[in-house]
């Protein structure tokens, strides 16, 4: 699906457990909105004085409707300054310039049983599959882990869906046979069996390391990062600019993306976490320490390619298409 630039507008506001604001958002003059398939994301252009940032948020909608998007924003304590921008600005009638629909995380229709895992705000695309999973008429379930009940977004429109019955609640302070518990809730592999993760970066690590573990195919196991730690530690490197005839060091501290910006090369960045792909750049000469929650494993195998917002060199210097 190619990338779409809409103004959108906010429609309603709703205020959801857990400090998690759903948006319901709608083309601003009316118009049937692109369609998208469960798994995408938009882009969201946040402005507020002094912040300029472009953020990414899932679509929780039902991928069959084109007359509006919902998205779900955690007002996140560590935020660096999306979701509180969200939270702030996003008041109904509020614009904002979209980018997308784009998916990264698409789902496989054909699978023979799908299971999702949604981990507190990583609930949202998983809430879109389901909805397209039950409109396919196959077999699915989704465990939804929260830290408490108390805190549990979405759970009216999950008690009221169709499907409510695939769903499983595990909340973090209840009994122990109520968590969610990987050697009893995890399918045994099959060619057939797809996962889906999304959440915290160290819940997504546990399910996907006792996945693979398991004997469940990496190509099986698909994830989704909405935010990732960032190490920018390690010696400092020279990155060539070959077709812009720039050469810059990067030192510990810095990313390739923000050298090469400050020698006026610049490498367009929205999330400069390694997690939505938009800053990929091609690898002509060295080899990359890649960093990032992107690209896959085979990706990172091949190095032609490097996420510029928070990889690093493995080599002296890297040789970039730029």
């Amino acid at each position: 699906m190619g990338t779409n630039t809409l103004k959108l507008k906010v429609a309603e506001r709703i205020e959801e457990p857990g400090n998690i604001l759903r948006l319901r958002l709608v083309e601003a003059g009316g118009a049937p909105l692109p369609a998208f398939e469960a798994g995408a994301h938009l882009d969201l252009h946040l402005q507020d004085g002094s912040t300029d940032l472009w953020r990414q948020y899932s679509l929780c909608s039902d991928p069959s409707r084109q007359d509006a998007y919902e998205i779900g924003v955690l007002l996140d304590p560590k935020s660096r300054g999306g979701s509180i921008a969200v939270h702030k600005l996003a008041h109904t009638g509020a614009t904002f310039e979209v980018e997308g629909p784009r998916n990264h995380f698409p789902l496989e229709e054909k699978a023979d049983t799908s299971v999702l895992f949604g981990g507190g705000i990583g609930i949202t695309p998983m809430l879109a599959m389901a909805q397209r999973l039950h409109a396919l008429g196959r077999s699915f379930v989704l465990h939804y882990c929260t830290r408490s009940e108390s805190v549990t977004a979405f759970r009216g429109l999950i008690e009221t869906a169709p499907w409510v019955d695939r769903v499983i609640f595990h909340f973090d302070d209840q009994a122990a046979e109520q968590r969610l518990d990987l050697a009893r809730d995890l399918p045994k592999p099959a060619p057939g069996t797809h996962l889906y993760v999304c959440g915290p970066q160290g819940f997504m690590d546990w399910v996907i390391s006792t996945a693979e573990a398991a004997g469940h195919a990496k190509a099986n196991v698909h994830r989704e990062y909405f935010s990732a730690d960032v190490d920018q530690s390690g010696s400092g490197f020279e990155v060539v600019a070959k077709r812009s005839g720039v050469t810059v060091r990067v030192e510990a501290g810095n990313t390739i993306a923000k050298a090469l910006a400050a020698a006026g090369v610049k490498i367009e960045v929205k999330c400069e976490e390694g997690v939505c792909g938009t800053c990929v750049t091609d690898v002509l000469e060295g080899i990359p320490d890649h960093r990032d929650k992107f690209l896959t494993d085979e990706e990172r195998e091949d190095c032609t390619m490097i996420c510029a917002c928070c990889s690093r060199a493995a080599t002296p210097t890297l040789v970039l298409d730029v």
